[in-house]
């Protein structure tokens, strides 16, 4: 009897093991009598009939059917082997890990952008973490129907939609075009929870979605840097500090070379900038000084003073031009 038994015995558990592997179903056989189940680190083994799940076994390590399992099947629990008969069950066998993946777009996004008919064209990259937490829903939809499922699988899904998602949380309130780095935080998190809620409905989870960089094409970004450069030419002071440290780091400000020659033309500019600020000054400065030289108190030229007593009749003049007393031109 114990040859028949061991003949029929067979081992159930996750063959030809891989990282990338989100699980694998062992299907289509009968369990034994004698039968073992394997369940190595970060696996979960779920017994399911007809797609409904029997139980769930976590624990790591080596177990017998017949007296540890099949007592803790909801429905299978009276089972017994019989000496010619096998139960018939599937085990799927689930990678617990969270697993991060990278992606980044094919194509270039244009980007609806103000003065740019054809839309701003912006690439992209990251990463994105993902695990499976709802059995129900996985085997429902995805392992009901297929014997393995991988990572490649979940990035066909995710990229398939991500360039959509990307759109409309760059476009979000009138984000900078020019400097979207500084929102990546709040692209990554909408973008999170987008996905989250197309994947939740196959059992997986969005974990995490993060955007390292944007690009633009080559004449963008040269724009793009040639702004910054002259925002940083605005401070005078501060280039010619980065050009003199650079030049005299680099060993090349007692020759001919580019160090040098940059030094030089700031030394100019800084001059140049310094008369041209005098200039100014002066020029503002001067209508004070007109002003200030022409005293209220002294008459202007050709102007006769108008005397104090009238020269006629010596009575008291006033503010008018002729002598009250007599008419007399006083001016």
């Amino acid at each position: 009897m114990s040859f028949f038994r061991n003949q029929f015995a067979n081992v159930v558990e996750w063959q030809e093991f891989r990282d990338d592997m989100i699980f694998y179903k062992w299907s289509n056989r009968e369990i034994k009598k004698g039968s073992k189940l394997i369940i190595r680190p970060g696996q979960d083994a779920i017994f399911f009939n007809n797609g409904k799940i029997e139980g769930v076994f976590r624990d790591e390590g080596e177990y017998d059917i017949e007296s540890q399992i099949i007592p803790f099947l909801s429905t299978l629990k009276g089972f017994r082997f019989g000496f010619n008969s096998g139960m018939r069950v599937e085990v799927l066998f689930v990678n617990t890990k969270e697993f991060i993946e990278k992606w980044g777009t094919k194509n270039a996004i244009n980007i609806p952008t103000l003065g740019l008919p054809g839309g701003m064209p912006i690439r992209a990259n990251g990463t994105f973490h993902f695990k499976v937490n709802d059995y129900v829903a996985l085997i429902d939809q995805i392992a009901g129907v297929r014997e393995q499922y991988v990572v490649e699988d979940v990035k066909i899904r995710i990229t398939s939609i991500l360039d959509q998602l990307l759109m409309k949380w760059i476009s979000r309130e009138g984000k900078d075009m020019f400097n979207l780095q500084s929102n990546s935080f709040e692209i990554s998190k909408g973008i999170q929870e987008d996905l989250d809620m197309q994947m939740i409905k196959s059992g997986i989870t969005i974990t995490g979605f993060n955007v390292m960089s944007f690009s633009y094409p080559k004449e963008i970004q040269d724009m793009i840097n040639k702004n910054a450069s002259h925002g940083m030419v605005g401070n005078v002071d501060r280039y010619q500090q980065i050009s003199l440290t650079d030049g005299m780091a680099s060993g090349k400000m007692s020759g001919g070379g580019a160090a040098s020659d940059m030094a030089g033309m700031m030394m100019g500019m800084n001059i140049a900038g310094k008369m041209l600020n005098q200039m100014n000054q002066q020029s503002q400065d001067q209508p004070a000084s007109s002003q200030n030289a022409q005293s209220p108190s002294q008459p202007n030229a050709g102007e006769q003073k108008r005397p104090n007593f009238c020269p006629n009749c010596g009575t008291k003049t006033g503010e008018g031009n002729f002598c009250s007393n007599c008419g007399h031109k006083l001016v």
